[in-house]
């Protein structure tokens, strides 16, 4: 016990947070689904943070190209599964969560499953169909689902479906299939754009389990990194 306090102590002396808070986040479970350049931010202050459980859905492996950005990685785990590796470094981080990884893309076979058992779903995809699913599934159940989404220099965040919320990630495009017809071609992306965005949506996961803040319910917060400025949009 003394070991986590100290661990901690700096957020614990916040008071929004405080020992309460702190139980709270021990007792969350997070499922981040897609661990790259948005999930390596999300996944490594959730775990820092002492989020008990943090589940890691992703199918892909690490490659070198994946390096510029996602940061939880190393050129000696090129080739090997993102879910295991991140789940693995969250523990390495802190000995006092669980990280389970599901080396899998989340379609809607195991969509309900996976999601069910997970209080708040976080989106660190890259993928329309996927994000339809996601949204589709956190309605349905009751899940806070925090959106993020990211392109070149620009970002946007937004917490939707639960608890709170009326708008649902149909609500910010609703023409699904033009959307998920697009080309999933490889996007520019400056690798500070998933830092920002990721970290973000990491900040607002806390927020909305020690309950404290204005929280992004219904509304989007963009950004442009080129500018440095952020907008924050009511749905």
């Amino acid at each position: 016990m003394m070991k986590n306090r100290e661990r901690y102590a700096r957020q614990i002396m916040l008071d929004e947070i405080g020992e309460q808070g702190q139980q709270k986040l021990s007792s969350a479970k997070v499922l981040v689904i897609g661990a790259g350049g948005l999930g390596s931010p999300l996944i490594a202050y959730l775990a820092g943070a002492g989020v008990g459980k943090i589940g890691i859905a992703d199918d892909d492996t690490v490659g070198m190209s994946n390096l510029q950005r996602q940061v939880l990685y190393s050129e000696a785990e090129i080739g090997k599964p993102k879910a295991e590796i991140a789940a693995e470094k969250a523990m390495a981080l802190n000995s006092s969560i669980k990280a389970v990884p599901y080396c899998t893309r989340i379609d809607e076979s195991n969509a309900v499953k996976i999601i069910s058992g997970y209080d708040i779903i976080a989106d660190g995809t890259d993928n329309f169909k996927t994000r339809y699913i996601i949204s589709d599934i956190c309605r349905n159940l009751g899940k806070t689902y925090v959106y993020a989404a990211i392109g070149e220099f620009t970002g946007q965040i937004s917490v939707l479906c639960g608890k709170g919320c009326r708008k649902t990630y149909r609500d910010i495009y609703p023409e699904e299939t033009e959307m998920v017809s697009m080309p999933q071609t490889p996007k520019a992306v400056i690798g500070t754009t998933p830092a920002v965005a990721g970290s973000l949506a990491a900040n607002e996961i806390i927020k909305i389990i020690c309950g404290y803040g204005e929280i992004l319910y219904d509304k989007m917060l963009a950004f442009d990194l080129k500018s440095c400025t952020f907008q924050s949009i009511s749905l």
